[in-house]
């Protein structure tokens, strides 16, 4: 089992989206600990170790650190606004 770890702006990206949606991305967070790279993970092309999952129109980017056993989740953003800041 991995370990998932969260950004401190993960939480406040949570925030803002709605309740319904924020019950289904917990699951993907669930999901994520038992296998890092679920059906639908995509790596982020030119990126090193940043991956992607689609959650409905909201995207989580995460990393994935093997010798330590975590998942780092680096945000969760609605699609258009997702890969901006990366």
């Amino acid at each position: 089992m991995y370990q998932v770890l969260y950004e401190k702006n993960v939480l406040k990206d949570l925030d803002k989206i709605p309740n319904r949606d924020v019950e289904r991305i917990h699951v993907v967070f669930k999901t994520l600990s038992s296998n890092p790279f679920p059906q639908g993970s995509k790596k982020l092309s030119g990126k090193l170790n940043l991956y992607r999952i689609r959650q409905g129109c909201y995207r989580i980017v995460y990393t994935v650190a093997h010798k330590e056993k975590e998942i780092r989740i680096i945000l969760v953003r609605h699609r258009k606004e997702a890969y901006r800041y990366l």
